[in-house]
């Protein structure tokens, strides 16, 4: 079925008089309607293309391939490995379930993601096959309602990311040291999630994900769970309620890839002062408080910083704790913050967003977002450096799914 017409609205309404808004309305607008009403849709390339089972969809060289997928939007705008049918069979040994069984369906094109078509994306990312069972496991968390992908679309630039954690970590080689994010096998793996959003999830740029300014590829991280061992802080995924032999996938969100503090000093309080400070700057109160609890925020933490904190005494819920409690605002500012969404603090209580005591007067004070459960605090990075950084993110909310590793995939990725 052709792609249904739709009526767009110029330009930032937010922005525009009362005449602007009706002479748009009431000429662009209904023009478009009008339009749309009597002519016939023309055909577009949709995300249905790719969620196909195993049909053989062009054949040429590398070069026609890549213009093929690139005109047809199925790529980042990078090149991409072919998804032949011999490479996606290859991951498919690695999935311990049917190639065209529903893992999830995924908004906003509410299409299905089958084993299948995770191994088509993932081959044209770069991945290795034994990656399945952790890109499976990512795919159900996405797909999870309580996770809101539907609102990763949004015009504030959202990028999704995973945080790795359990024994598949040194499985795969996944990293968590210095520059985790750009080595390993984990720009791939970030890569194929973005190439998931796009041809499954029917995100692609401009089009139904709308950053302002764009986005960065989707990225992963692994936690160090060596010195989490080592300084007796636990890792996230046990934190969370899983075994610790367990390994696990988290699909988390952020809307933005930040500024480095350095506390620079051993000393625990002033790096959590510190950090209150950084978050302040970093978290933006105008966003985060409406939606009370559909908020993320991770706290990323390299080891020298956390021995620091542990060795003081402190847990990462303590850390969490201290930066909710010693991170705040006034409600007069949160009320100024405001005035563009036509609400107050006040408002927002009364609709049962926020508990009742953060309707204040306007001179006190009040913590940047609902409670210390919506920060995380995950230790990774430069193992010889001392840095923190926050990621944080509206809207949308972490979920956790457990990989399941299917027989013989530790000997399989020995082998490898």
């Amino acid at each position: 079925m052709p792609e249904l017409p739709i009526a767009g609205y110029p330009g930032a309404i937010q922005s525009h008089t009362e005449a602007d808004i009706r002479e748009n309305l009431g000429k662009t607008v209904f023009d478009q309607i009008i339009q749309g009403l009597t002519k016939p849709a023309g055909s577009q390339t949709t995300a249905r293309d790719l969620t196909k089972s195993a049909e053989i969809v062009f054949k040429g060289t590398l070069d026609e391939v890549n213009r093929f997928f690139f005109e047809k939007k199925w790529t980042d705008g990078l090149a991409i490995i072919p998804p032949t049918v011999e490479k996606v069979d290859e991951f498919l040994k690695y999935a311990d379930r049917p190639p065209d069984e529903e893992v999830a369906t995924l908004p906003q094109a509410n299409l299905r993601a089958t084993p299948r078509n995770i191994a088509a994306n993932a081959a044209m990312a770069g991945c290795r096959p034994e990656s399945m069972p952790l890109l499976i496991a990512a795919v159900q968390a996405i797909g999870e309602p309580h996770f809101q992908l539907m609102s990763v679309g949004s015009t504030r630039c959202k990028t999704p990311w995973l945080l790795v954690n359990g024994p598949i970590v040194k499985g795969l080689g996944i990293e968590y040291g210095v520059g985790a994010r750009s080595r390993g096998p984990n720009p791939a793996l970030g890569r194929a999630l973005g190439l998931i959003l796009n041809n499954i999830a029917g995100f692609r740029p401009g089009e139904a994900w709308m950053g302002t300014w764009g986005y960065y590829l989707p990225f992963v991280l692994a936690e160090d769970e060596d010195t989490c061992s080592e300084i007796g802080w636990e890792p996230y995924h046990v934190e969370h309620g899983f075994p610790r032999g367990a390994s696990t996938v988290t699909a988390r969100t952020t809307a933005c890839w930040g500024d480095q503090a350095s506390p620079a000093r051993p000393d625990a309080r002033s790096i959590l002062q510190m950090a209150c400070k950084y978050q302040e700057r970093m978290v933006t109160t105008e966003i985060c408080l409406p939606f009370g609890e559909g908020v993320m925020v991770a706290v990323l933490i390299t080891p020298p910083t956390a021995k620091v904190l542990a060795n003081a005494g402190y847990s990462k819920r303590d850390v969490a704790e201290y930066l909710w409690q010693n991170t705040r605002i006034t409600a007069g500012e949160v009320n100024w913050r405001l005035q563009g969404y036509h609400r107050t603090l006040h408002d927002i209580v009364e609709e049962g967003v926020l508990p009742k005591w953060f309707d204040v007067a306007p001179e006190e004070t009040i913590p940047l977002i609902a409670n210390a459960n919506l920060i995380d605090v995950v230790v990774c990075g430069d193992a010889h450096k001392d840095k923190m950084m926050i990621l944080w993110c509206n809207y949308l909310r972490p979920v956790t799914k457990e990989i399941r590793l299917p027989a013989g995939w530790e000997g399989a990725v020995r082998g490898a």
